[in-house]
Parts: C-alpha cells; structure tokens; sequence
C-alpha cells in the first residue's frame, strides 16, 4: 500500500483501507478496538468479513454503484464484531488513485455504545411496525375467525392503491409515509372489539339503537390506540399514531358529508381514510357476512364506480379501477 494512504490511519474514527477488489490493506487502532479484529485477523481479506443481513441489500447495492462510477459514498452499516455482537455505523467511502493505482478509504463513525438499545435502519422499522400492528389487530378481533384474513386483504390492497394514487396524482408522498398508512390501515375496525357480538353478527337489518352502538367502533377504537400508544411511550410508533387515529376515525365518513361519526366532507376527510374506506366497503361487498351474500367483483366494481363523488373520492376510485383494469385486484 502507497504510503501517501498512511496518514488516514492516524485518524480518531476507525478506518478502513482497501484495494479495488475490497481486499482489505490496512485498518487503524480505532478499528480493531471497536471490532475486536486485529490487523493480523483481517489483512488480506475481503471487507465483508463483518457483513451481516441486517443492512439491506439496497445499501451494498448503492455503495457498489457510486464507488464503481469513481464517486463517494455514505450510509449506514449494521455490521458483526468478532465477538459476534452488532456493530451499527455511519460509513464514508473514499476512492483514492495514487500512482495509477485505486484504493477505497472507509472512515466509520458508531451509532451507539449499546446502553440504551441499537440503532434500526428504516426498512426494519418498517417490518417491526407493520408486524405489530398486525398482531394487534388480530388479537383485538379474535372472536372472528375470518378476521385475519380480511384485515391482510385491507393491509395489501390499501398498500397498492395508495402507492398508485400517489403516482397518479403526483402528490409527492414519501415512502415513509406510504407504509405508515399501509400500516395502519389494519387497525382500521379495532373498536368492534367493544361491539357486543350479538349486534356485530346478526343476520338481517340492524335496529336503530344497533347500528348506533355499531357507529360507536369509530370512537371507541380511537382510544383503544390512544391508551395503547400511551403505554408504550416509543417514538418507534410516534408517527403511526396520527394516521392510525384519521383512518379508525374517519374512514366511515362519507365524501358528500354523510357519513359518521362526525359528517365530515369532501377534503376535510383526512386522505389516508378516504382510501381505506374504498378498500374496506370492496372488501366488505365481495367477502360473505353473517348478514350478507358474497358480491361479484363486476357488481362491487359498478357499485364502487357509482358512488364517485357520493360515498368516494372521485380521485382515489379512478386510481382504484385503474388497478382493476391492470389486472391487480383479485377476490377470494
């Protein structure tokens, strides 16, 4: 190795040299402290001897690209010390010619000492979240055997139409918060679990005070979250908490201001409720019910058309049929 490279391993963070094959060359004091690798342990081999499947592929993917076109890059690493503990960095990748030469400089910087938990990247949060609201759900609802399979059917098709609504719309949404409302949307009927199951159940037309008492799952599954939310007091689940509460509370609420509890109308629907209101009514009208027959998806698709601009956001149902025109929303 040049000895021009020499002056990074004086560096406080640990540091990392490699060749153009990532055969490591070098690493300094910081680095086998916090690894516990020698320089003996690990000159000569490739860097990916502390790789662990907890950093997404998308990352090595990106790193590989940029350091291929001759550029830098940065991002986080969830790597593997000797003693087989996690590792989670932030990692700079330098490309260096020197003397015709190419070398990579790594400099790592670490998230954290372990006192107080670890650091999870984005897309385990994602599978942690989406993962406990399910069960959540499920377990609040566990008195339908069916219940599971709707609440996966709700889950997946708001997902799709979510993501295809931003596309059409052009509403800039982020990939964040697409799942948080994929995510939520599970928990959209978590007040039946109040719901007696004799009125929840019935066969046939609802009294009037029955189908005031089933109006009330809207209110009583806002504060199931709220109280649940509370106790757990992690800003893990902080953002859910909004868009769970808009989808549990409103997506009952109709766009012509009829619907329930609170009337609400057109745009003062919050978005992530007008779409899981589309998604639940075709789930509902294509799936049988103690006190309904199972719809063909040609008349649930025709009654979803004929409520544009009623019971729907004209917008989010053109975004839904298209999904349906490309083949994407199939029934059981």
């Amino acid at each position: 190795m040049n000895n021009n490279l020499q002056t990074f391993l004086n560096l406080a963070d640990a540091v990392i040299i490699t060749d153009v094959e990532h055969r490591i060359l070098a690493v300094n004091t910081s680095y086998e402290t916090i690894t516990g690798y020698t320089s003996e342990d690990i000159i000569g081999k490739k860097a990916g001897i502390l790789r662990t499947p907890y950093t997404p592929k998308e990352t090595h993917q990106a790193m590989k690209a940029a350091l291929n076109a001759g550029s830098s890059w940065s991002g986080v690493f969830t790597n593997r010390k000797k003693n087989k503990d996690l590792w989670h960095s932030s990692i700079t990748i330098t490309p260096f010619i020197v003397e015709e030469t190419a070398y990579f400089v790594g400099v790592f910087r670490e998230l954290e000492q372990l006192e107080r938990g670890f650091y999870l990247d984005d897309q385990r949060i994602g599978r942690i979240q989406k993962s406990l609201l399910k069960v959540l759900a499920i377990s609040c609802e566990i008195r339908d055997p069916s219940i599971e399979s709707h609440l996966s059917r709700v889950q997946n098709l708001t997902e799709q139409l979510v993501v295809r609504h931003n596309e059409r719309n052009l509403l800039n949404l982020s990939v964040k918060a697409l799942s948080l409302i994929a995510h939520s949307s599970i928990l959209h009927d978590i007040g039946k679990s109040a719901i007696p199951e004799g009125i929840l159940y019935k066969p046939g037309p609802l009294a009037d005070y029955e189908r005031k008492i089933i109006e009330m799952h809207t209110l009583i599954g806002v504060d199931i979250v709220i109280k649940i939310y509370a106790e757990l007091d992690d800003e893990l689940f902080e953002s859910e908490l909004s868009t769970a509460k808009n989808i549990i509370l409103h997506h009952h609420e109709r766009w012509d201001g009829t619907g329930y509890p609170h009337q609400l109308q057109g745009m003062d629907i919050p978005l992530e409720a007008r779409i899981v209101s589309v998604v639940d009514v075709f789930d509902a009208l294509t799936t049988k019910r103690p006190y309904k027959e199972k719809w063909s998806m040609e008349l649930a698709i025709q009654y979803i058309t004929e409520q544009k601009g009623k019971h729907f956001d004209a917008d989010i149902v053109d975004s839904f049929l298209s999904l349906y025109e490309d083949g994407m929303i199939t029934i059981e």
